[in-house]
């Protein structure tokens, strides 16, 4: 009986996933697409860490279809410049949006 539930549960789930396609449902981007936003998100954290101007903890980075979007604070107007360089230096970035706030 246990046995039987189980396969339901995963046939169920099976039908699921291939009803949806390979779509993520909220934005409409593929697998692919998210995990290449996933990659390019990384990187530039990343390249944040690296640099000694930049904050990678007062500075957020989401990516959707190529463009980074920038959130958070700067402590110098350089700093935000230099967020965005980096950001816009990356492979795979399309375009930047530099959200930061400088101050606070």
């Amino acid at each position: 009986m246990k046995s039987r539930f189980i396969l339901a549960l995963l046939a169920g789930a099976c039908s699921l996933l291939a009803g949806t396609g390979c779509a993520v449902v909220r934005e409409q981007q593929t697998v692919g697409e998210y995990v290449d936003d996933a990659a390019i998100t990384a990187r530039i954290k990343a390249r944040f860490a690296e640099d000694p101007t930049v904050s990678a903890l007062a500075i957020s980075v989401e990516t959707l279809n190529g463009t980074a979007q920038l959130s958070g604070f700067a402590k110098t107007a350089e700093e935000r410049m230099r967020a965005e360089r980096l950001a816009r230096d990356t492979p795979g970035v399309r375009q930047v949006n530099n959200g930061i706030q400088v101050g606070h």
